[in-house]
């Protein structure tokens, strides 16, 4: 797999105001293995791949507006209120949100605001080419980070084939929409000497691998299980600082959606 992709350092230390999600750029370089590069196996880096060049609407990284379903709609939220925010790098020039995957059933990552006493949720995966929905289900999400994964019943993504992913968040006493986000994801194929790496490696050095080449939600979800792992790993961390999410690192992943066993349709 080769991804045009610009370094980014994690390690670097940058204030981010809590609206403030910095948009990544993209540089063409070749794709990389371990011991290609000295900083590879010492300092975690991001290599952001470009969006695709035929993207359509820019997509919602973070609610504008997430607020309660007791709270006035037109009120303006607090610089302390946290959005419901997709946990995907976004980009500028042009504008997207997107990330790379290399898998069939890939895992989306999201922080929700909101209690599941009051809400419920809703993910939809279309086939952008096709215009049509691939995937549906309602879901119960309660409050902190919570991951779904894409069910082995959902018809599996497609290498060189792009789509998009809506978020959605509604008020249970009314079905009133009160959040929602959006964007795309594509599947890269992966060469045969990367593959032959991450089936060798421990869970770290794959990491690496996954972030030096801009395979986001594998790289995501192999910092997730580090820091369940390990609560003291500063992977998660410095993944999501990387893309302008620091004010999401210290939230709680909650238990929420199993799609296998939630009411589910596929089109």
């Amino acid at each position: 797999m080769k991804l045009p992709v610009r370094k980014i350092q994690l390690t670097l230390a940058i204030s981010w105001a809590v609206l403030s999600f910095t948009p990544v750029q993209a540089q063409p370089v070749n794709s990389l293995l371990l011991g290609q590069n000295p900083t590879l196996n010492k300092t975690l880096v991001f290599a952001a791949p470009p969006p695709p060049s035929d993207i359509g609407e820019p997509g919602k990284r973070a609610e504008a507006g997430s607020r309660g379903c007791s709270q006035n709609i037109n009120k303006p939220l607090t610089s302390s209120q946290k959005r419901l925010t997709a946990l995907v790098p976004v980009y500028s020039n042009p504008e997207a949100v997107f990330g790379a995957t290399i898998a069939e059933y890939p895992n989306f990552w999201f922080y929700v605001p909101y209690l599941s006493s009051f809400t419920y949720g809703e993910f939809v995966l279309e086939d952008e080419a096709q215009n049509q929905s691939v995937y549906k289900t309602p879901l119960a999400a309660t409050s902190g980070v919570v991951n779904l994964r894409l069910p082995s019943k959902a018809t599996p993504l497609e290498i060189g084939k792009q789509y998009r992913w809506y978020f959605n968040i509604y008020c249970k006493k009314d079905n009133q929409l009160i959040g929602n986000v959006e964007g795309y994801i594509k599947r890269e194929p992966l060469n045969f000497a990367l593959k032959t790496q991450l089936e060798k490696v421990t869970p770290h050095q794959r990491l690496n691998l996954y972030a030096a080449n801009g395979i986001w939600y594998e790289a995501l979800s192999t910092a997730s299980e580090l820091r369940r792992t390990n609560l003291q790993d500063t992977s998660w961390t410095e993944l999501l600082q990387a893309v302008g999410l620091n004010n999401m690192a210290t939230e709680p992943k909650v238990e929420c959606c199993n799609l296998e066993k939630l009411s589910e349709s596929s089109f």
